[in-house]
């Protein structure tokens, strides 16, 4: 979370709603089910981070500049996902001095984008997830915690999360897929800068 949001009074307000919804849920968070029943195509990605010129360094990400990997990233997503498809959006779009709210990219970008909170952002007035609620993808059987930073996984679930956060910087921990964890990190940098099918995602999980 940037400074400035993190100083915001309403930031602040929100926060205590939270925290009186999960006590008045017996300490679990409030849960948001999605359901995907194959009629149409799913994605997932996370950390983006458009306008992000460090990430390039940081991430050894394979751009010349920033300019080269915003283009790269959008063509890439119009490229796999349709009008019509869904993305699972996991978090921290865009990032850095001037960069641009994902409200700017989300006009880029096709398919109807499901947006969970991330904690590098400006999302500007947009319909956001936030990370405080159990946010779940029930996908041809299958359940799945979505949540920008896996950190944040309430010790009360089990199964199997979807996450971003941690790009590709603890790949012992973290990489694609660990089933040791029950874990898969869609960001950017482990989907190849392309949204990933979610039947793809089903085959890693249930592989050995």
């Amino acid at each position: 979370m940037r400074r400035k949001k993190a100083l915001n009074r309403s930031e602040l307000m929100r926060t205590f709603k939270y925290v009186k919804e999960i006590k008045e849920n017996e300490g679990k968070r409030n849960r948001i089910d999605f359901v995907e029943e194959g009629r149409r195509k799913v994605f997932l990605i996370s950390d983006t981070h458009f306008d992000h010129a460090n990430i390039i360094k940081y991430c050894k990400r394979p751009f010349n500049n920033v300019e080269e990997m915003n283009s790269v990233l959008v063509d890439n997503w119009n490229k796999a996902v349709g009008k019509q498809d869904v993305v699972y959006f996991l978090g921290d779009m865009a990032f850095g001095k001037g960069s641009r709210p994902a409200s700017f990219w989300l006009q880029q970008l096709n398919g109807e984008i499901i947006y969970i909170e991330g904690n590098h952002e400006e999302t500007g007035k947009i319909m956001v997830y936030p990370s405080a609620y159990d946010i779940t993808l029930k996908y041809k059987g299958n359940d799945f915690l979505l949540l920008h930073d896996p950190a944040q996984k309430p010790a009360y679930w089990q199964g199997w999360v979807i996450h971003g956060h941690k790009h590709n910087n603890d790949l012992e921990n973290y990489p694609l897929v660990s089933h040791k964890n029950k874990t898969i990190n869609v960001c950017a940098e482990l989907v190849n800068y392309i949204p990933i099918n979610a039947d793809d995602l089903l085959l890693y999980s249930h592989s050995n």
